[in-house]
């Protein structure tokens, strides 16, 4: 106990137990550290940065109760729900669902059960708004959570009729349009312009707009192409709207070639304007790179054969900058994505000569901005994406043919 202090107090366990934290309170009673179980129950209390016991208390009462609501609307028990809000209303704004934003953007955002939501689910809702919770909570965040499938599409239907707005902020700047970018869901982009969404996003004057936060998003989508189309036929701008950029992200050979044919010095042009192409948990980007870069971060194997057949170079270096960070070839962008999506890619570089060898310093995990790697192909391909969402195709692909970390 004499390792924290009251300036410093120790954080709760993950789910508090009322039991535990007597037993803890009797320990410190036992060992002399207190004059009285009320006063051992004090100074527990305040080792957690409670003012009293009875104030530590009611906190864990609360969580025991909010897990039960939490259970309640997985498991879809309208009744179990109702009974609990009923009991204490004050559970329409517990800490519960993304962002903690309440009981409602769990409902919405139906991910237990995974899945479209069900008559009980949407009848859920429906009763919470009816009788509490707040729709627009967070910045309408359940909207902005249910946004994220068009499955729920349905969800969506109702929190808008009973108010949401398509042009809110989730926590203040994020756009309820992102959500459908973030996960390239054309139903649920396509839905919210068709309701009134700015393609552009509700504030005017905010660099990243729709399309941009699209192409940057980590997700790698066939559907790209769609999201895409149904922005820029809204009336959807981007900063990353430069020669060739679009038509290769989409693998829109035609008009690709047709660029080509215009200007064949194309295929060797780098572009430090695209800080964007972040994926699989690693922080490297397309700034300084060529169009052959980005067909293989983005896995347009068409576009990518089309440029090289056009004179692109297979082991062009991105730029490097003035850190010496950079230098990258094509094959380190599609190596290093989710579930071998850039396998096509990989594929075709490898047959089109790609080395292995290049040995190059690059940014490292998103959760570490300051970390750089110095490695190969294959040992960027090891350390990204990860265990989580592996591409082990593509790592026995590089083993295969010689790749060495």
């Amino acid at each position: 106990m004499s390792n924290h202090s009251q300036d410093a107090p120790r954080p709760l366990p993950e789910r508090p137990n009322l039991r535990h934290l007597k037993d803890q309170a009797r320990d410190l009673l036992e060992a002399g550290g207190a004059a009285s179980v009320a006063d051992a129950q004090f100074k527990i209390a305040r080792l957690y940065g409670f003012a009293s016991w009875p104030k530590l208390k009611a906190h864990v009462d609360s969580l025991e109760e909010i897990g039960q609501l939490k259970q309640a609307i997985d498991t879809n028990d309208f009744d179990r729900v109702k009974a609990l809000m009923k009991r204490n209303p004050a559970l329409h704004r517990a800490p519960l669902g993304y962002g903690k934003n309440g009981p409602l953007t769990w409902a919405a955002e139906c991910r237990v059960p995974w899945g479209p939501p069900a008559p009980v689910r949407l009848a859920i809702a429906r009763w919470m708004i009816e009788n509490g919770s707040d729709v627009h909570q967070g910045g309408d965040g359940p909207l902005m959570r249910a946004a994220l499938r068009g499955e729920r599409i349905p969800m969506m239907e109702l929190l808008v009729a009973s108010g949401a707005d398509v042009n809110a902020e989730w926590n203040g700047d994020f756009p309820i349009l992102f959500a459908p970018c973030e996960s390239v869901n054309p139903a649920a982009l396509q839905w919210l312009l068709e309701h009134g969404a700015d393609a552009n996003g509700p504030k005017p004057a905010r660099r990243t707009t729709a399309l941009d936060y699209l192409i940057g998003t980590y997700a790698r989508s066939a559907e790209l192409a769609r999201c895409m189309d149904l922005l820029i036929d809204a009336g959807g701008v981007s900063r990353y709207n430069l020669p060739g950029v679009f038509d290769t992200i989409q693998n829109r050979v035609d008009r690709l070639a047709e660029r080509l044919d215009a200007n064949p010095g194309l295929v060797h042009q780098r572009f430090p304007e695209l800080d964007c192409g972040s994926t699989g948990a690693r922080r490297l980007l397309l700034r300084g790179a060529t169009l052959l870069h980005v067909a293989a971060e983005y896995g347009s194997v068409e576009a990518a054969r089309l440029l090289i057949d056009r004179g692109a170079a297979v082991n062009a270096r991105a730029l490097v900058d003035e850190a010496g960070i950079g230098g990258q070839t094509a094959i380190f962008h599609s190596v290093t994505q989710f579930r071998d999506w850039g396998l096509p890619v990989t594929h075709l570089l490898l047959e089109r000569g790609a080395d292995l060898s290049v040995r190059v310093k690059l940014p490292g995990h998103y959760e570490r901005p300051d970390e750089v790697v110095e490695c190969t192909p294959l040992g960027y391909a090891l350390r990204f994406p990860g265990a989580e969402l592996p591409s082990e195709k593509t790592l026995t692909l590089l083993h295969e043919r010689g790749g060495m970390e």
